[in-house]
């Protein structure tokens, strides 16, 4: 304390805080926009992939770069069948049933998608679950000091520490501010991803039938 200024350290808790906050609204904005998009372009995709007529047909259609994670699901699907069709060496990554290697092939291209959707949220976490942390060294800090200060004015009246005290209290105040929010968008955002996970699960499956079957299939709807 002697060292360091406690309103230096106030200051510092308080600056930090509006960082996470600063951070926590961006993540907010930018897996917003990404939820909205991937969901839309998923939509589309869906309803003009099973509307095809045929497979090439389909295969033109997720080659369109902008066309989402469904599309970039059978674009791997698709790359896998042209793959193994050109190899004649027997490599060993071709080693196994048709169905075995193309599911996973989906599986790694479902594990990319997956991995983009989450990306961002382990800081959202971090930041929603040390906020009040924070904000609370920052108001001990304070209230220490305070309580100094008070010890040398040699008097506790209620205007002397009520002030200084209450000052101390914002730090916590500004952390359950920012903490709120970054849990709330946590648990939105990760139960969003399992549901596009699930979603592309069973278009995976779909598509490996789909291929595997194409005289069988009935459109994967």
């Amino acid at each position: 304390m002697s060292q360091i200024p406690a309103t230096a350290i106030v200051d510092g808790t308080l600056y930090t805080l509006t960082a996470f906050s600063v951070a926590t609204w961006t993540i907010i904005l930018f897996k917003s926009v990404q939820i909205w998009r991937s969901g839309r372009q998923n939509r589309n995709f869906h309803i003009s992939f099973w509307d095809t007529p045929d497979l090439e047909t389909a295969e033109r259609l997720s080659a369109d770069p902008e066309a989402g994670p469904k599309a970039r699901i059978a674009r791997a699907g698709f790359l896998w069948l042209k793959e193994l069709r050109s190899d004649t060496t027997g490599r060993l990554k071709y080693r196994g049933t048709p169905e075995e290697l193309l599911e996973r092939a989906l599986q790694r291209q479902l594990r990319k998608e997956q991995h983009a959707m989450e990306r961002g949220l382990t800081p959202l976490a971090s930041m929603g679950s040390t906020a009040p942390f924070v904000g609370l060294f920052g108001t001990v800090v304070g209230i220490m000091h305070a309580l100094h200060e008070v010890s040398k004015a040699g008097t506790a009246t209620l205007d002397v520490v009520a002030g200084p005290i209450g000052e101390a209290l914002i730090a916590t105040a500004i952390g359950i501010a920012v903490a709120v929010p970054a849990v709330l968008a946590y648990n939105f955002f990760l139960r969003r991803a399992k549901l596009q996970r699930l979603g592309l699960e069973s278009f995976g499956r779909d598509f490996l039938h789909l291929v595997l079957n194409p005289d069988t299939a009935n459109g994967g709807r």
